[in-house]
């Protein structure tokens, strides 16, 4: 399945929104997912994070 994830996350003083595709087989898997690519991708850590919505893509 794929999920979309809208959010945002904090860059210095300010917080940069968000919206990425992610292909996993449950809601949880793809949020651990996304915390994982924006770890390794932008380097910010899981409580920078906040997402906002979490939706089935068919």
């Amino acid at each position: 399945m794929k999920y979309k994830i809208e959010g945002r996350f904090k860059i210095g003083e300010s917080w940069q929104k968000f919206r990425k595709e992610i292909e996993a087989e449950t809601k949880r898997m793809a949020l651990e997912k996304l915390y994982s690519l924006m770890g390794s991708n932008h380097k910010i850590k899981r409580n920078l994070v906040k997402v906002d919505s979490i939706e089935e893509v068919k």
